[in-house]
């Protein structure tokens, strides 16, 4: 096959991809995903996981318990203990999840990047422009979890949450395929601001994005299930002290985390993109 009908191929396959998982109705969708992933029938989970594993490399070795009651019960599963191990070195921020590291670089001018060549407001995916402001000139990590990854994320240091902001909004693929053609894409998405602080003050936050079947998300801090259908308030002020790799919270089926840090931080060694990471290994150190 020359070159020419390679790239013609691949581009029909991302065509069809992105057709299949975006121009569809994708609130239904989602809402649909989120009933059906939450009827108790043993049965119907196995052969659910079974049609699952088709089309994903999902491996369940790690998880707590091996047998489940319904989808969701596979989607927020727990590690068995030991399964990840967490980097406690004080100058090291670990991972909050398993993931894919996507965009990463420097916040420069308040601008970030989804993907090469699509940039967006870091204040408009924060929702204030003075929240962006302390991370000027800092560090930011996207995170990408596929369906087949563990979904708990944790805290990637000791710290305090001390502001979760809800953001309502729509609910586009985060795959790689998507970032590369929808602009602003994680402004665009429903999503939680968790604003923290270390415990020698310095601040840094977490954007956890839902993206088409995972619009719902769980924050301890704020004890609250976050979704489609959530019509409390969006700014909740919280005092949550957290330790390193404690849970915080899970998305119901995978998505996005994205981590901001203000300067004095660097990428951990062997984090960039494309590359894998696992909860708990250093993703950032304080330099």
């Amino acid at each position: 096959m020359s070159l020419a009908a390679l790239r013609d191929r691949l581009l029909l396959q991302e065509d069809l991809n992105f057709l299949l998982t975006n121009r569809v109705p994708r609130a239904a969708l989602t809402r649909t995903m989120g009933w059906f992933s939450r009827i108790r029938s043993p049965l119907l989970a196995r052969a659910s996981i079974a049609v699952w594993r088709l089309f994903t490399r999902l491996d369940l070795s790690d998880a707590k318990q091996q047998h489940f009651d319904s989808l969701h019960a596979c989607f927020t599963r727990e590690l068995r203990p030991g399964a990840r191990t967490v980097d406690l070195r004080q100058e090291v921020l670990a991972s909050p999840v398993d993931a894919i590291v996507g965009a990463c670089g420097t916040v420069r001018e308040g601008m970030v990047l989804q993907a090469k060549g699509f940039p967006y407001r870091m204040a408009e995916l924060l929702g204030r422009t003075e929240r962006a402001a302390p991370f000027e000139g800092g560090t930011y990590v996207t995170l990408r979890l596929t369906s087949a990854m563990y979904h708990r994320f944790h805290a990637p240091h000791d710290a305090t949450v001390e502001h979760v902001t809800y953001i309502s909004g729509d609910t586009w693929n985060v795959n790689p395929i998507a970032l590369k053609r929808v602009e602003r894409l994680f402004c665009r998405n429903e999503r939680a601001l968790l604003q923290m602080r270390l415990s020698d003050g310095t601040p840094m936050a977490l954007v956890p994005v839902a993206a088409i079947l995972v619009a719902s998300m769980r924050l301890h801090c704020v004890d609250l299930l976050l979704h489609m259908r959530y019509g409390g308030a969006t700014e909740m002020p919280c005092h949550s002290q957290v330790s390193k790799g404690q849970e915080m919270g899970w998305f119901e089926h995978g998505s996005t985390v994205i981590v901001f840090v203000p300067p004095g931080f660097a990428l951990a060694l062997g984090v960039e993109s494309g590359q894998s990471v696992r909860m708990g290994q250093a993703l950032l150190v304080r330099i």
